[in-house]
C-alpha cells in the first residue's frame, strides 16, 4: 500500500527523515513525496491529483481546499449508534509546525546586516518567493510592506517557483540576499542570517496538515497524519529548527 504525500517544499529534509521513522514503523505503508511550492500543490489538487494528504507552508492554500469540500472530514458517531445526519463533523485538518522569516546573504558578503541596507545602490538583486503562489513570499512581502520597503524594492525584486530555489540564488550569487525561512537558511553553510523579521512584521507562519478527501486510504492518511504530529516526528522537526503549533484544528488564517 501506498500513500502520496504532497508537501510545500520547505520541508523536504524534515519530511525525508520522518519517512524513515515511519518506514521502520509501518514497513507495509510506501509513502511517496511530493515536493513543490503550495500554490502548485494546490493547483494540482484542485486538477485531480491522486493525494492522500497536503501539508501546506500557510493556511491560505489548505482555506481554499477546505472551501471546495476537497478536505477529508470524519463524522464522530457515539458507540456507532448516532445516526449519520446527526453526527458531529470533524474534519482532519490541524496545525503542525511554525516557522521564521529570516534576511539572507552568500557567506561572504558584508554590506547588508538588517532589511534596511537593501535599499543601497551597491545591492541590485534580492530574492523571494512569488508571492502570488508561494507562501515564503507571500510571508516575505509582508515583511517588506510593514517595514515600507517593498515599492522601493520592487525593481531589484527576483521570484522563485519555491523557497529552495531563492536559498539556491542566494547560495550561488545569483543576488545579493534573499527572504527565506529560518529553517531553510540553518540547512545551508552557504549563507549567513544576517536579520530576523520582526514577528510583528508577518501573519503567523503556521503549516497545516490535512487528509484528502479523495484519498483512496484514508484511515491510513489518517494514521500518517497522527505520527506526523507525534513525539518521535516532533523531534526531527525541532532538529530541523520549527517549532511546534498548537495542538487541533489548523488555523485559517
Amino acid at each position: 500500500m501506498s500513500l502520496t504525500v504532497s508537501v510545500a517544499a520547505s520541508l523536504q529534509d524534515a519530511m525525508k527523515a520522518i519517512k524513515v521513522l515511519y518506514t521502520k514503523e509501518t514497513p507495509d505503508v510506501t509513502i511517496i513525496y511530493n515536493f513543490a511550492s503550495s500554490g502548485s500543490l494546490q493547483q494540482q489538487i484542485e486538477q485531480g491529483a491522486p493525494v492522500d494528504v497536503f501539508i501546506s507552508a500557510a493556511p491560505k492554500q489548505m482555506n481554499a481546499l477546505e472551501s471546495k469540500g476537497l478536505l477529508l472530514e470524519r463524522c464522530s458517531a457515539v458507540l456507532g449508534e448516532t445516526p449519520m445526519s446527526d453526527c458531529i463533523k470533524k474534519g482532519t485538518r490541524q496545525s503542525l509546525i511554525t516557522n521564521q522569516v529570516v534576511l539572507v546573504t552568500p557567506k561572504d558578503e558584508n554590506g547588508i546586516s538588517n532589511f534596511k541596507d537593501l535599499r543601497s545602490d551597491n545591492i541590485s538583486k534580492i530574492a523571494m518567493g512569488d508571492p502570488e503562489s508561494v507562501p515564503a513570499g507571500q510571508y516575505a512581502k509582508e515583511v517588506l510592506n510593514t517595514l515600507n520597503l517593498f515599492e522601493q524594492l520592487k525593481p531589484k525584486l527576483v521570484f522563485g517557483k519555491d523557497v529552495r530555489q531563492v536559498l539556491s540564488y542566494v547560495e550561488t550569487g545569483n543576488v545579493d540576499a534573499g527572504l527565506v525561512y529560518a529553517t531553510d537558511a540553518k540547512l545551508s553553510n552557504q549563507v549567513k542570517i544576517v536579520a530576523t523579521a520582526p514577528p510583528e512584521s508577518y501573519s503567523r507562519i503556521i503549516y497545516p496538515v490535512a487528509v484528502l478527501k479523495e484519498s483512496k486510504n484514508p484511515d491510513i492518511a489518517n494514521q500518517f497524519v497522527q505520527f506526523i504530529i507525534g513525539d518521535s516526528a516532533k523531534n526531527v522537526f525541532l532538529r530541523y529548527g520549527f517549532t511546534m503549533a498548537d495542538k487541533g484544528v489548523g488555523s485559517r488564517e
